[in-house]
């Protein structure tokens, strides 16, 4: 009897389950140990009246922040800089956008502070300028990657630039898009733990402290922590990957 083929599933169970199974142990190991562990007065002062919470929430809107000015920064300039005579100006501005991301963050942030002054404001500039790069490369890439002779049936049907922008550019570039995208995501995460440095909160307070009060448990949630989060968000990143991937552009089985 005929059966019809069955698209095979973008997302398997494995892949759903396997990380966030693995880091809810890890977070219930490190609660167990905080658990039966001998505290001092210092480490239960940086731990308590929800310093954790209030560091973990400063990180994570740090890194969501920080990555929408990314993507409303370096999508559209990527998209200008296909566009024309503006290709003439690509080198200088990826190599802006290099500058940006080889010099130390920690130096980086130094400038800035001295610049604007100790607050979010600095450290958020900070962040933005060290993973504008790899999604600003990556949109060029993607749209530069596309077949000319698809670009130009699409013009020969009577689609305007815009249209074909849209409607078949952009989503066969996706792929390369959502990729940049994704280490961007990861880069703000961990570059966001620098923030503590010129007032910007964060985890990184948690990690500073644990060093310079030479308290390892405070060390030790910190550190989990960010790791964690860097962690979950790659792992929602390569979902997104999967998700939004165009079905036209995915191998046949």
């Amino acid at each position: 009897m005929f059966r019809p083929a069955v698209a095979p599933s973008r997302v398997s169970w494995q892949k759903l389950t396997l990380l966030p199974v693995l880091l809810i142990a890890v977070l219930l190991a490190t609660w167990l140990w905080f658990e039966q562990a001998d505290l001092d007065a210092l480490t239960r002062n940086a731990l308590s009246d929800g310093r954790v919470s209030k560091a973990l929430w400063q990180h994570i809107e740090l890194t969501v922040i920080s990555t929408f000015f990314v993507l409303i920064i370096a999508i559209p300039l990527g998209i200008l800089l296909t566009r024309g005579q503006a290709g003439r100006a690509t080198p200088v501005v990826i190599g802006l956008a290099n500058i940006g991301q080889a010099t130390p963050a920690i130096g980086l942030l130094a400038l800035l502070v001295i610049w604007l002054g100790i607050g979010r404001r600095a450290a958020l500039i900070g962040i933005i300028a060290y993973a504008v790069l790899p999604v600003l490369s990556n949109t060029i890439a993607g749209l530069k990657a596309n077949d000319p002779a698809l670009l130009e049936a699409a013009r020969g049907i009577g689609m305007s630039p815009l249209g074909v922008l849209t409607r078949v550019e952009l989503p066969l570039a996706v792929p390369l898009i959502l990729a940049g995208v994704r280490t961007a995501l990861v880069l703000n995460v961990g570059t966001a733990t620098l923030a503590t440095f010129g007032g910007g909160g964060g985890l990184g307070v948690l990690i500073t402290t644990g060093i310079t009060s030479q308290r390892m448990p405070v060390l030790v949630v910190g550190s989990v922590l960010t790791v964690a989060l860097a962690l979950l968000v790659d792992w929602l990143a390569s979902l997104a990957e999967l998700l939004l991937r165009p079905r036209g552009l995915e191998a046949g089985p």
